[in-house]
């Protein structure tokens, strides 16, 4: 039997607005069943779509450009390709498709090269390790000369790097890896880094910070999390599943990560192990009200 999901239980598993989403729904982005009275049910493909839809309108890509990008992909695929099996994401003002093997953008058909995938679009937010700043430290930082500068500790550094990620990202990984000049097992600073690496497009870099963190705690939630999104966003999908499974085994109250984990296991066609953890997840986030 095919799990189905309210609008607002799609609402926190996608983290879309129930309004947003009905609006998907009005401009024939998907076409969810109804149940009593009239209700809106999703589907697993329907959250695999709106996911989609929701990184596109994060990059300002507006909804009617997506349902006429949508269609266009509909027509383009064939045999048993489906749409949700897609990679869809902005890079910069045009919107790019990829299956695994090519890039093309859906309005035009027109193929583009793989040059390499710092190019692909984070389809999952990866975590910070650590909440904001004490609001002690909330004001604006002064910059730390290079000479004549007295000494900071390595948990000094991070708590500037944390203020500095807002204003100045750059500047930010600069103190992330002062801090772990002075200690290269701050956890919390390799999980930072490495988050900061994985939005700014430079997967590798991202990937070994995030190992690094793994390395010296093998018990972190959060850095297999982190890992795992960022290797489903590089196609290394049986990578990831793992990389879930050990974050969902250090912390099996982790809703997001078994809510990917569902949404990669459907995209490969394992329907009964992604029922187990969406149904998981809904009863999480269930809990959370």
């Amino acid at each position: 039997m095919t799990a189905l999901f309210s609008t607002r239980e799609v609402a926190k598993i996608v983290e879309l607005d129930e309004g947003r989403i009905r609006s998907c729904v009005s401009a024939g982005l998907l076409a969810p069943a109804r149940g009593a009275g009239g209700r809106l049910r999703f589907t697993f493909q329907d959250l695999l779509l709106l996911r989609t839809t929701k990184g596109l309108l994060e990059s300002r890509v507006p909804l009617p450009r997506i349902r006429r990008l949508l269609a266009s992909l509909k027509r383009q695929l064939t045999g048993t390709e489906q749409l949700w099996n897609l990679m869809i994401y902005a890079d910069g003002r045009r919107v790019v498709a990829w299956d695994g093997r090519a890039r093309w953008q859906p309005d035009s058909g027109q193929f583009l090269f793989n040059f390499d995938v710092e190019t692909f679009a984070a389809q999952a937010v990866p975590r910070r390790a650590v909440d904001a700043a004490p609001a002690a430290l909330r004001k604006p930082p002064e910059r730390v000369k290079a000479t004549g500068a007295p000494a900071l500790t390595a948990a000094q550094w991070f708590a500037l790097a944390s203020e500095l990620e807002t204003a100045s990202p750059e500047e930010a990984r600069r103190a992330y890896h002062q801090a772990l000049a002075l200690d290269p097992t701050l956890v919390d600073a390799h999980v930072n880094l490495g988050r900061l690496y994985h939005v700014s497009r430079r997967p590798a870099e991202a990937e070994a910070h995030y190992r690094a963190a793994i390395r010296h705690a093998p018990d972190d939630a959060v850095a297999h999390f982190n890992l795992g999104v960022l290797l489903e966003e590089l196609a290394r999908r049986s990578e990831a599943v793992g990389a879930y499974r050990q974050a969902i085994a250090r912390d099996p109250r982790f809703a997001d990560a078994h809510v990917n984990l569902g949404l990669l296991f459907e995209s490969l066609g394992h329907r009964s192990e992604a029922i187990d953890h969406l149904r998981l997840a809904r009863k999480l986030y269930g809990r959370r009200k």
